[in-house]
């Protein structure tokens, strides 16, 4: 979908959104590209995410990523005109208007996936413990159950909402059941091959509580939240005994360009773009 307006105007929204990269890489993408674009931070009050998301497009904005809290408050917005990954998911991270109607996707998932495997800890025959239960998390499962995990037990501080999203996903797609599980974050027990932590509580500096012994051999902890230094998350699980440890840079830029492909109707190279973000973030 190429945006017919003259400005190109696209933004970031959240809130907490001061943290964001996303109009470093967007504006990277533009010029590898060759768009002509310009993207900001938007912090939408708590109270009036659909409120800002109007005045947006109708001062003629061209597409919104959506961070959090508010991809399921997207998710409702766009519920006319979803793409199948976020009918699938719960969860919209990306949204644009397409002769006058809101669109929404989710690209959490390609993000994530196209991470792991550049790491070397593609999904397929691993058991994945995935800890919270929110809009991050709701954006992943299905992509990491279709990459053939062996195995995927989600796990929530609050037990309930992972039992909800349990029974979103085997509702859709019944024949996921046997590889899927969920509990609260003391039913997280177990020999993982990968654990990530898909909550925020790396943004607040304290790891997720989670029991020790998680991590089997060549295990990989991921958290989604990245930083300049290793997040809380993963100093946790290096002293817990994770082999490998990434943040989430990887996956922000990986969903960005799918993002970008969206709105742009091209699909950027992603690795020039991770490596300056993280010198970026380095020298910050």
């Amino acid at each position: 979908m190429t945006c017919a307006s003259l400005s190109k105007h696209y933004a970031v929204i959240g809130n907490p959104i001061e943290h964001s990269r996303s109009p470093f890489i967007h504006e990277l993408f533009a010029q590898q590209t060759g768009q002509a674009l310009r993207y900001d931070k938007i912090k939408a009050p708590l109270d009036d995410f659909p409120g800002v998301v109007a005045a947006f497009f109708a001062e003629g904005g061209c597409g919104l990523n959506v961070t959090v809290p508010f991809k399921e408050a997207a998710f409702v917005l766009a519920q006319a005109h979803l793409s199948a990954r976020a009918t699938l998911a719960g969860a919209v991270n990306t949204l644009w208007m397409e002769q006058g109607q809101l669109h929404g996707c989710n690209t959490d998932g390609l993000g994530l996936l196209h991470d792991l495997e550049r790491l070397g800890h593609a999904p397929a025959n691993k058991k994945i413990l995935l800890v919270g239960a929110g809009g991050a998390a709701r954006g992943v499962v299905f992509p990491l159950l279709d990459g053939g995990c062996a195995q995927l037990h989600i796990v929530n501080r609050t037990a309930q909402r992972a039992h909800q999203l349990h029974q979103h996903v085997i509702s859709h797609m019944p024949p996921l059941a046997s590889r899927l599980s969920a509990g609260g974050l003391a039913d997280a027990a177990g020999s993982w091959d990968i654990v990530i932590n898909a909550t925020s509580s790396s943004l607040g500096q304290t790891p997720p509580d989670l029991p020790a012994g998680l991590y089997g051999p060549q295990a990989l902890a991921y958290d989604m939240v990245y930083g300049q230094q290793p997040t809380p998350f993963m100093q946790q699980a290096e002293k817990q005994g994770a082999h490998d440890t990434a943040d989430g840079l990887g996956m922000l830029v990986g969903q960005a360009a799918a993002s970008f492909a969206i709105w742009h109707g091209v699909t950027p190279n992603v690795e020039p773009v991770l490596h300056a973000l993280r010198q970026h973030l380095r020298s910050a």
